[in-house]
């Protein structure tokens, strides 16, 4: 069993694996929007969702991605994302009498849970935003 200082040392670590993990798919997913735009136009159209939201839709999921992954602005781009996953469920996969609906439904559920946890807790020790707030501040700096 791992001991809880095994565990505090793990925590940078794990933190980055778990941020690049959830970044992944949506870094993936929005670059995949732009090379297949009109499909994906259509598509959101067929569920009622204006097409024209589309460039928000790869700003959040490209953008958010990398602002994850990256850990800068953390705990905002996980807000955002958390709230684009809940979202998506209810818009796109609200058919829970279709299993695979109801599944690709849950998924979304629980990644908005995960960007929920980055959101409260923060990027971690190995991020851009943990980084910056070790930096001197420019205004304590004086002549």
């Amino acid at each position: 069993m791992l001991g809880t200082m095994t565990m505090i040392r793990l925590q940078a670590p794990l933190s980055f694996a778990a941020r690049l993990m959830l970044a992944f798919i949506f870094i993936i997913e929005g670059w995949s929007k732009i090379g297949y735009y009109e499909g994906t136009v259509q598509y959101m159209e067929n569920h009622g969702v204006p097409g024209m939201l589309l460039p928000l839709v790869i700003l959040t999921e490209l953008g958010g991605g990398l602002l994850i992954a990256c850990g800068f602005q953390t705990r905002m781009a996980a807000l955002a994302l958390g709230v684009f996953c809940v979202l998506t469920a209810i818009l796109f996969h609200r058919n829970i009498m279709d299993v695979s609906e109801f599944i690709h439904f849950n998924k979304d559920l629980a990644i908005a849970g995960g960007f929920l946890l980055l959101a409260a807790f923060g990027a971690g020790r190995w991020s851009i935003d943990a980084w910056q707030s070790r930096a001197p501040s420019s205004d304590l700096i004086r002549d």
